[in-house]
């Protein structure tokens, strides 16, 4: 491979020093899917929402949204609380609540 400039690779290549490349990848192939991508809209304009109640809100069975609410709790973007036998569900990662705002979402 021929380098035409050596100031222009070393500048492309500090780049991806700057920025967590395997991170936001993640965050992508996550946000690419539209059922968890509306499951976090529904998370973002009602935080607390019990399972039940989202799969209501979005026309999905609880199973459908329970299993992506796990994957989802898995990467640490939401968090569960038990009250009694329901389970509220709310957004926590700030990344994602930003780039929710981004695209479009509000606050109720």
């Amino acid at each position: 491979m021929e380098v035409v400039d050596d100031h222009s690779v070393e500048r492309a290549s500090s780049a991806l020093a700057d920025v967590d490349t395997p991170g936001w990848s993640r965050r992508f192939d996550l946000l690419s899917d539209s059922h968890r991508l509306e499951i976090l809209l529904g998370l973002h304009r009602a935080p607390g929402i019990c399972v039940s109640d989202l799969a209501a809100a979005l026309g999905r069975s609880e199973n459908a949204v329970s299993q992506a609410l796990r994957v989802l709790r898995g990467q640490g973007w939401v968090t569960s609380t038990r009250v009694g036998r329901s389970v509220s569900y709310r957004l926590e990662d700030e990344t994602v609540h930003d780039l929710l705002h981004w695209i479009g979402a509000r606050h109720g």
